[in-house]
């Protein structure tokens, strides 16, 4: 599915597209409903910028055993090893 943001919406908002997913992700995260491996993925960094932007915003990096699993599965679903 993709999702079409219209740019004046963008300009209205004064944000760009990347702070825009950005923003997503990190809203998403605290909300438990993606891992901080999708999180970074869909912001476009990885996950050690990820969490520093968390970091900075003193968001907690609530990262446990299902959210490794997770993370795992990604991993080897894109071949890395």
């Amino acid at each position: 599915m993709g999702l079409i943001i219209p740019d004046e919406f963008l300009q209205t908002a004064h944000i760009s597209e990347a702070d825009l997913k950005l923003e997503i992700a990190i809203v998403l995260f605290q909300q438990e409903k993606i891992t901080l491996g999708t999180a970074s993925q869909f912001a476009g960094m990885n996950q050690l910028q990820f969490q520093r932007i968390l970091g900075r915003r003193q968001i907690p990096s609530h990262y446990g055993v299902e959210e490794f699993q997770q993370d795992l599965k990604t991993l080897e679903a894109n071949n890395w090893r």
